[in-house]
């Protein structure tokens, strides 16, 4: 055999072995990253551009990170389910996954409340400390898996509105059979307070509220509560929400869902809820900013609520919780580590943040 002949039988040989391994390894790529098509559905009407655009965010940057081939399809409160149903959707294998805050689901177990928010609880930022590096996320997580589902930090709004009344709230005593849309475990503190707590989807709010169904509401703050108008119906607008310091919003999934998927779908997963957490905070401190004025600008009556409002409630949520850490064990296991994180970052907190604040905003108010 001469080098000439040699050579073109070693470079089909060659070839040969180079078009098998791809025959090989084609398959195998496919069947790493495979075409998915998810559902989410969400607690949120689509006209909040801020809350229920951070799942349109989460889908396409699953998208992003996957080349298109795990898409998640986003629906609206009401679309495929109602709003405050949409974890259940996901417990029940109706949908795959959904755009929450637990504190909704406190009728099932008050320790949901925990996850998001609870009254006097932890600013944004503790919050995003406590989670990520407090053991939170993994205490919410064993939680959750009593339920079948798993959930990851999906944004924040910071700070919230202490809401929008019909008529002037100078004391306690105005609080008598009020009747308020309030989330979450705030309104079984403001009971003992007088108030009646109802639990409202957002789209139902302001029919409410015009028809004096209700009384009073508390939704988000300045930028989505214009949106919706509520400044038309209730002209009054306190704070702060004393029961949402720092409340965190969640993508919930189902967890034999969850755990289907491929390694690198589900890091896509964490990392398109981590992106998510962080826009939504930045958002809104900007947003809210620009829409405080607008809604001054239009007449709203600012004010603080009064301090005898705030210290009995203060004192409730106290009672409550120890309640609780008496009678549910689930609630005691996630509150007491809970509780000593927050009396260590306060502590913190006091010392940088809260006099380096004041100041600055104290001479900022008058003028310099």
């Amino acid at each position: 055999m001469d080098r000439r002949q040699f050579i073109t039988r070693a470079g089909a040989v060659s070839g040969s072995a180079v078009a098998s391994s791809l025959t090989l390894a084609a398959p195998a790529l496919a069947q790493s990253a495979p075409t998915l098509r998810w559902r989410m559905t969400s607690s949120f009407p689509n006209t909040l551009d801020t809350l229920f655009g951070s799942s349109k965010l989460f889908s396409q940057t699953i998208s992003d990170l996957t080349d298109g081939r795990f898409t998640i399809d986003v629906f609206p409160a009401g679309e495929l389910v109602p709003g405050l149903q949409a974890f259940d959707a996901v417990q029940d294998g109706t949908v795959e996954a959904a755009h929450t805050v637990l504190y909704y689901y406190v009728g099932k177990d008050p320790t949901f409340a925990i996850g998001s928010s609870i009254p006097f609880g932890l600013n944004a930022r503790q919050q995003n400390a406590w989670l990520y590096n407090g053991g939170g996320n993994e205490a919410i997580d064993a939680f959750l898996s009593d339920y079948g589902v798993t959930a990851f930090p999906a944004g924040n709004t910071g700070t919230q509105m202490g809401g929008w009344f019909r008529k002037e709230i100078n004391s306690v005593a105005d609080l008598q059979g009020l009747k308020m849309r309030i989330a979450g475990i705030a309104g079984q503190v403001l009971a003992p307070l007088g108030v009646i707590g109802q639990q409202l989807a957002g789209g139902d709010v302001y029919p409410a509220l015009e028809r004096g169904t209700l009384d009073a509401t508390e939704f988000v703050g300045p930028y989505d509560d214009e949106k919706l108008g509520f400044y038309q119906v209730a002209p009054y607008y306190y704070y702060p929400a004393f029961w949402e310091a720092g409340p965190t919003v969640h993508f919930v999934f189902n967890k034999a869902q969850m755990e289907t998927l491929p390694p690198s779908y589900q890091a896509a997963v964490r990392t398109a809820s981590a992106l998510c957490n962080t826009r939504m905070l930045a958002d809104y401190d900007v947003k809210n900013s620009r829409a405080i004025r607008s809604l001054v600008g239009k007449g709203v009556k600012l004010r603080p609520l009064p301090q005898d409002v705030l210290s009995a409630a203060y004192d409730s949520s106290r009672k409550i919780y120890a309640d609780l850490s008496a009678s549910n064990a689930k609630w005691k296991a996630i509150y007491d580590p809970w509780n000593q994180f927050r009396g260590e970052i306060y502590e913190w907190f006091r010392v940088a943040e809260y006099t380096n604040d004041t100041f600055a905003y104290s001479q900022q108010a008058s003028g310099k």
